[in-house]
């Protein structure tokens, strides 16, 4: 994500980030969900493979990347908190 002054934006622009962050993680703990889906099934179908362990690794960068909103999410709301917006 592109680094901004969040002091910049104004606050609809802060509150469409703050709900855009928020639909985000619905959708990332979904993909989380299906890949860990598919490798059980896939361990339990195939036995262990390369491709069993394949979805994991996928789950893990999108786990990665969702620390990393969770910390823009926080400072969102930190402005937000400071011009009384929420």
């Amino acid at each position: 994500m592109k680094t901004e002054n969040l002091t910049d934006l104004s606050d609809q622009e802060l509150l469409h980030k703050i709900k855009k962050l928020k639909t985000n993680k619905i959708i990332d703990a979904s993909i989380v969900g299906f890949t860990i889906g598919i490798a059980i099934y896939s361990a339990v179908k195939n036995g262990l493979e390369f491709f069993t362990f394949f979805p994991l690794i996928l789950a893990y960068v999108i786990i990665k990347n969702s620390t990393n909103n969770k910390i823009i999410e926080n400072e969102i709301e930190k402005e937000l908190k400071s011009r009384n917006l929420k």
